[in-house]
């Protein structure tokens, strides 16, 4: 079968596939009737996949059992191999087809990621699991589908059962239903991920968060092209994009990965987007870049459900794959691989090179990386919090409490009695295994056993991971010759220049990558 990424590169606009001028003007018409709708629009609101066939002018739609034949210009449909007829001629307006939509919802009827968001909201657990793909029915049973409505107004207080607005997105693994939903106290976004079969495959669901991100001034479209990509096969695949320069190659290529958190290929992060930031402002200076949708964003409900979840499968594995996913593209040069982790990432840098078998990668780049273990950075980063609020006038209490919350829970994840093969069983926070698995992890003592060379990048403004942190990369490496560091005044940690302290806040204006530091890694890159 098809994929839709392929099924919708012909149809995107019937303009593209046929000259206007071909069609008569009855075809053509002049303006579509208000019962008619874009055959395109509905098709995918509606969970059907699409297909062009130019010879004949026919546009074959499938949903489930149902094939639906529509011509250009003609007053007649077929429908299963039964010959239908419409109202209204099939026709052409601006470069786009039209049908009458009460013929479409009767054939088509609602799309299945509808029924499935309506059922959850009325708590109906056992219908809503038959919509849901094999391999997902253990992360989505019956008995969580049951509660999981009620559950999200538990957090988000009262939702109304219609959405405000539902958009629909395909990318290389999943077609993705979006509804924004305006609950009491916050909206949020559920994301119902469909596959191939038009089954559920998984759920994303956040707070809602308006979209103000600003292309930065060194986004030059004309200087590369994007491909959509998938990194990794079967269940846990992702779908991701290659940022290409424009020119034959071979390119160098950094490969991006996420901090920590949900975070889709761009790690968007209120009005920051630093991915694409990264992606764009390095393929003008010639160096391609891979980014990709996180495991904990694309598959949100079947990876929590693996009881053995951990960092490797969460940031290091996938890292890995995408090394492998460059190194056959001839448009890349396979000895210049670079692999840059921000955040979590740059914390699981010395494990992705430690896991790099085959000694493909040519450099790693930590990008306000930590250098200690998780616990002693979560303890500190909310210790720095209190500060910068005192240093700001701010109400400190939340933030002291927030501070005396994660002191016993740094105490509890490093008592001994407790492992990855004993876990306590009141653990504060969501996959403790996660947690115990990674407990003794330093990044810096593993750097030390290793060659790579490195780039060790900081912002002087960063409230999440700190100066003391970039200082314990320079310490514990500071005999290795083929390492690198510099940190940036005034930068925080979505990478952008900031003149006051930096308390995440301003995460939600709308801020770019500092310009410099996509130039100082071109020239560690390009370095000879």
């Amino acid at each position: 079968m098809k994929s839709w990424k392929k099924l919708f590169v012909s149809v995107m606009s019937v303009c593209m596939l046929i000259p206007i001028s071909s069609l008569s003007a009855a075809e053509q018409g002049d303006q579509p009737a208000k019962s008619l709708v874009p055959i395109r629009t509905f098709a995918q609101d509606n969970g059907a996949k699409l297909s062009w066939e130019a010879s004949t002018k026919k546009i074959t739609l499938e949903k489930n059992k149902t094939t639906l034949v529509l011509t250009i210009g003609e007053k007649e449909a077929v429908l299963n191999g039964k010959t239908l007829s419409l109202e209204q001629p099939i026709q052409v307006t601006k470069g786009t087809a039209y049908v009458d939509e009460d013929f479409m919802k009767q054939v088509l009827a609602e799309a299945p990621e509808d029924i499935f968001i309506d059922l959850l909201s009325k708590g109906e657990g056992t219908e809503a699991a038959k919509y849901v793909s094999t391999s997902s029915a253990e992360a989505l049973p019956t008995s969580l589908l049951s509660k999981l409505w009620s559950s999200l107004e538990g957090q988000f207080g009262y939702i109304p059962i219609q959405p405000t607005a539902k958009k629909v997105t395909q990318d290389s693994v999943h077609r993705n239903a979006v509804y924004s939903f305006t609950s009491k106290a916050t909206p949020l976004t559920i994301i119902v991920r469909m596959d191939a079969n038009g089954l559920v495959d998984d759920l994303n669901v956040s707070a809602a968060v308006p979209d103000v991100y600003q292309k930065p001034s060194y986004d030059h479209p004309n200087s590369y092209t994007e491909e959509e990509i998938t990194i990794g096969e079967g269940k846990f695949a992702l779908p991701g994009t290659l940022t290409l320069p424009k020119g034959d190659g071979p390119f160098p290529v950094v490969i991006l990965v996420h901090g920590s958190g949900a975070n889709d290929r761009d790690e968007a992060m209120g009005g920051a987007k630093p991915f694409r930031d990264l992606a764009v402002g390095l393929a003008s200076q010639g160096i391609a870049t891979v980014r990709y949708d996180k495991v904990t964003y694309t598959h949100s409900y079947k990876i929590t459900s693996q009881p053995k979840f951990a960092l490797k499968q969460e940031t290091v594995d996938d890292a890995n794959r995408a090394v492998e996913f460059v190194k056959s593209n001839k448009k890349i040069d396979p000895k210049a691989i670079f692999v840059a982790g921000h955040s979590q990432g740059g914390f699981a840098l010395p494990l992705i090179l430690a896991n790099d078998t085959g000694h493909d990668i040519a450099g790693g780049i930590s990008i306000a990386g930590p250098s200690t273990t998780f616990a002693e950075v979560i303890v500190e980063q909310t210790t720095n919090y209190v500060s910068r609020a005192k240093q700001l006038g701010m109400d400190v209490k939340p933030y002291e409490q927030q501070a005396e919350y994660f002191k016993g829970f740094a105490e509890m994840l490093n008592d001994k009695q407790y492992s990855k093969e004993n876990l306590p069983k009141n653990f504060p926070l969501p996959s403790p295994y996660w947690w115990y698995e990674q407990r003794d992890y330093v990044p810096t003592e593993l750097a030390k056993t290793q060659n790579t060379p490195l780039f060790i990048i900081q912002g002087e403004n960063d409230i999440q991971v700190s100066m003391k942190q970039f200082n314990g990369w320079k310490s514990a490496l500071k005999d290795h010759t083929n390492v690198t560091f510099k940190s940036y005044p005034n930068v925080n940690h979505v990478l952008a220049s900031y003149e006051k302290p930096s308390i995440a806040q301003e995460y939600y204006l709308p801020s770019n990558v500092f310009e410099p530091i996509i130039q100082d890694i071109a020239k560690w890159v390009l370095r000879k």
